[in-house]
């Protein structure tokens, strides 16, 4: 089966996703699949092999070497940020009756907007920080910002990943600038109260037909808050299993089953938590988490003796199957 292994994006976080993608390309069974690393960058989309690029064509996602056509029969997507995380490319796919991993095009677009998910997750009852929202194009009351949110607070931007634009501020002051720093990446920004409790990150997948937590991971930064530096430069510790109480895991792994569930998702996802009085506080969902060799997923796969290459069997299943349900 030629499988066409998708990385890069349209955002910064393309450097994270092309790091996954070698971790994704090695756990591929080549005793079942041909993968070929497929580049989706703002300079262009190509497959990439033995060093040379081919333009992938997007009539129907194949490329041309030596003269032949070469076509895929799925997608393996680790695509990180736009257009692969929040429903472009899954849009795309689906339109065109290319199979691919992960969930489909709603639910990777509103995953990826933070408000939107929250708001949807609130009516299923999942506990979430208190949060005001604030759009670039619209105006805002700063003090009414504050005085509902209070301080601290993080400016964090609506529809991004990897922690890029996150601010962590302490006063009026710094608002302002935190702001602008978030607008940078995103023209709609969440600012968010803050809780003092301890983070977790819980990946959970769907496996052979069964929600599974596959790992508990606490976040312990050695910086303000769980920041870029802090998750891809080394300052911060993760600590699989986290050291919670037995109470509290399950408490845990029932929320995020729930907002797993509640979002109908399928794939790989990590949902971030803040614990606070025994209490699951939600921050976000990745439907595309880091999957290089420093990143929670593959670190939570390992200590739950996840055998990949069985894993990706799954989601390859999966996707193939609805490709069935596409043509009904």
């Amino acid at each position: 089966m030629n499988v066409a292994v998708a990385a890069g994006g349209y955002s910064d976080e393309y450097i994270v996703s092309l790091k996954s993608c070698e971790l994704v390309y090695d756990s591929l069974n080549p005793e079942k699949y041909r993968p070929v690393r497929v580049r989706i960058l703002k300079e262009g989309w190509y497959a990439e092999i033995e060093g040379e690029k081919f333009p992938i064509l997007k009539e129907d996602f194949s490329y041309i070497r030596n003269g032949e056509k070469h076509r895929f029969d799925c997608v393996v997507n680790i695509i990180h940020g736009t257009p692969g995380e929040d429903g472009y490319m899954q849009a795309y796919w689906e339109l065109i009756g290319l199979p691919y991993t992960g969930c489909n095009f709603y639910q990777a677009a509103l995953t990826f907007n933070k408000k939107d998910c929250i708001a949807v997750l609130d009516k299923y009852g999942i506990p979430h920080a208190e949060s005001a929202y604030v759009n670039r194009e619209l105006g805002y009351d700063t003090d009414q910002i504050i005085e509902k949110v209070g301080l601290p607070c993080f400016v964090k931007p609506n529809q991004s990943g990897s922690s890029l634009g996150i601010t962590k501020i302490k006063s009026k002051e710094e608002f302002e600038p935190a702001l602008q720093k978030a607008f940078k990446e995103d023209k709609e920004v969440l600012v968010e109260a803050f809780l003092d409790g301890t983070e977790v990150s819980v990946g959970v997948i769907k496996f052979k037909g069964k929600t599974k937590v596959v790992g508990i991971t606490e976040i312990v930064s050695h910086n303000e808050f769980f920041d870029y530096e802090a998750k891809y430069e080394g300052a911060s510790e993760e600590i699989t299993p986290a050291r919670i109480d037995e109470a509290t895991k399950m408490k845990v792994e029932e929320i995020a089953v729930k907002v797993y569930e509640s979002l109908q998702m399928t794939g790989i996802s990590r949902s971030e938590y803040i614990i606070v009085n025994g209490i699951p506080n939600f921050l976000e969902i990745n439907t595309l988490p880091g999957f290089s060799p420093a990143s929670i997923f593959p670190q939570q796969a390992s200590y739950a003796a996840l055998d990949l290459k069985e894993f990706f069997d799954n989601e390859i299943e999966i996707a193939l199957n609805r490709k069935n349900l596409w043509n009904e």
